[in-house]
């Protein structure tokens, strides 16, 4: 049997995991927490399957239905509903504010915590690229109450149009729904956009669809940059495609602006890099990631080696294979796309945040040595985690004097299951990359590109609740239409 973590009087060791997303949960979900004392903090008390916020964003699907509590994915954990502000890695402790309301008046009341182990998996903040007016006048698609903004506002747009006096211009302008940015986020979101246009348009606003169009603006010449080029034909096909959901009409519903770069988003005029102007009456902004302000201040603080890697993490902590932060003992860990293996660059993505919190997890419940005989010496080159199990069955060390094993953990190696990207009107787009021979990709688009689609993301929801939910949700949209009431 594997010994207690190594701690006096067979303590168990503090393990501060930061943050709710693809990391963490699955980080939490494999870790034996038997063996360790667990707390997470995070200013969100659930877990977001974010590839589905573009769905949630029209009511294709539910906010609830793609959320699960954080204590279920691990109940012997205790989750501090907080957000960290700071990290000393050389005290090992963490400043955290949690914000308390009371009727109208909220205060916050900050505390500090522990640790022997910090896990950092606290994502990526929106990169505005400096471009005026994003921030003030753009919806971001992060989390659940960007997508709740979305909702509403998609709803707002089409009242308002609805309302008496408005010239056609003025409708067509406030009927006109820019996404910025053409990655998977943007096109998944035009996608379904398009869907409730066409679908359930024609039952609630028959009158105003002669309006509508969905604008998506992006600076480079393509779309789906990660897709193969045949892929990304295929969903520029679909995007495009004509719509007939007016009689008698054959109109171009959704416009891609290709190599259409974004100087100002003021609050009803979208200006581009050449001048042009296109007016909106709802804007959204999906065009890449940036820093998160605590890894920012946290490369600061350990300086040296961390500020060094900069010139490839680019304001993500630098870590090694076994996600150890660069420039530390080895306690202070990171995963998901607040972090870059510097040595080995991987997309940021759900599921390398979630492989890297499942290869973390079993080193900690083998209880590898994840400080690699540091003796806790802050900036050291840190050696590969070494298994410090005390007793060894017989089998085991048998195994190892015939394998010549060592007992060193072997770096996180990233296994490429696919890109899946949903292009409207019931097709998808997938890639799976079978070898990392370019050549060795199986490609599918349209209705079979879609079945992959719904049945991968269904699969990977975290807990039989969400899947039954999700196809719930789905069932009722293809029956019943979405649902747009305002509560």
């Amino acid at each position: 049997m594997p010994s207690p973590p190594r701690t006096p009087l067979g303590k168990k060791e503090k393990v501060v995991v930061l943050g709710t997303g693809w990391g963490a949960a699955s980080y939490l979900k494999t870790l034996d927490t038997e063996k360790y004392d667990v707390s997470v903090v995070s200013p969100r008390n659930f877990f977001l399957f974010t590839p589905m916020l573009a769905g949630a964003a029209v009511g294709t699907v539910e906010y609830r239905s793609i959320t699960e509590a954080v204590r279920k994915l691990n109940t012997n954990i205790n989750f501090l509903e907080a957000t960290a502000t700071n990290i000393d890695p050389v005290s090992k402790t963490i400043d955290c504010d949690s914000v308390v309301c009371e009727g109208n008046s909220c205060t916050i009341d900050s505390f500090t915590v522990d640790y022997d182990y910090a896990i950092v998996t606290i994502g990526a903040a929106t990169n505005t690229f400096g471009i005026p007016g994003v921030r003030e006048n753009c919806n971001f698609l992060k989390q659940i109450d960007d997508a709740r903004r979305i909702r509403t506002s998609i709803v707002n747009c089409f009242e308002r149009a609805n309302l008496p006096g408005l010239t056609e211009e003025q409708k067509r302008a406030t009927l006109t729904f820019a996404i910025i940015g053409a990655g998977p986020t943007g096109v998944e979101f035009a996608s379904e956009l398009r869907d409730f246009v066409e679908q359930d348009g024609p039952v609630f606003y028959s009158h105003l669809l002669k309006y509508v169009r969905i604008k998506v603006i992006e600076a480079s010449s393509t779309i789906l940059a990660p897709f193969d080029k045949s892929l990304q034909a295929a969903a520029i096909e679909s995007l495009t495609r004509k719509t007939t959901i007016l009689q008698g009409s054959d109109t171009e519903l959704t416009e891609l602006l290709l190599g259409s770069g974004v100087k100002e988003v003021k609050s009803d005029l979208i200006l581009l890099n050449d001048e042009r102007e296109i007016p909106y009456g709802l804007s959204v902004w999906a065009a890449g990631n940036g820093p998160m302000p605590l890894a920012l201040s946290l490369i600061e603080s350990i300086g040296g080696e961390q500020k060094e890697a900069q010139a490839v993490a680019r304001g993500r902590l630098a870590i090694d294979g076994y996600m150890r932060v660069v420039g530390t003992d080895g306690s202070l860990l990171a995963l998901g796309d607040c972090s870059c293996i510097t040595e080995n660059q991987l997309p940021a993505t759900a599921q390398v945040a979630s492989q890297q919190g499942e290869f973390l997890a079993k080193l900690f419940s083998r209880l590898y040595d994840l400080k690699g005989g540091s003796s806790g010496t802050v900036g050291v080159d840190l050696l590969p985690p070494k298994a410090t199990r005390e007793q060894d069955s017989l089998a085991e060390r048998v195994a190892a004097l015939a394998t010549g094993s060592t007992g060193l953990a072997v770096p996180f190696q990233f296994l490429n299951l696919g890109i899946l990207a949903y292009t409207g009107a019931g097709s998808a787009l997938a890639q799976v990359q079978l070898t990392p021979n370019p050549d060795s990709k199986i490609k599918g688009s349209g209705p079979v590109g879609f079945g992959i689609w719904r049945s991968v993301y269904l699969s990977k929801q975290v807990s039989t609740r969400n899947r039954l939910l999700v196809l719930v949700d789905w069932l009722k949209a293809k029956s019943f239409g979405r649902d747009i009431t305002r509560l």
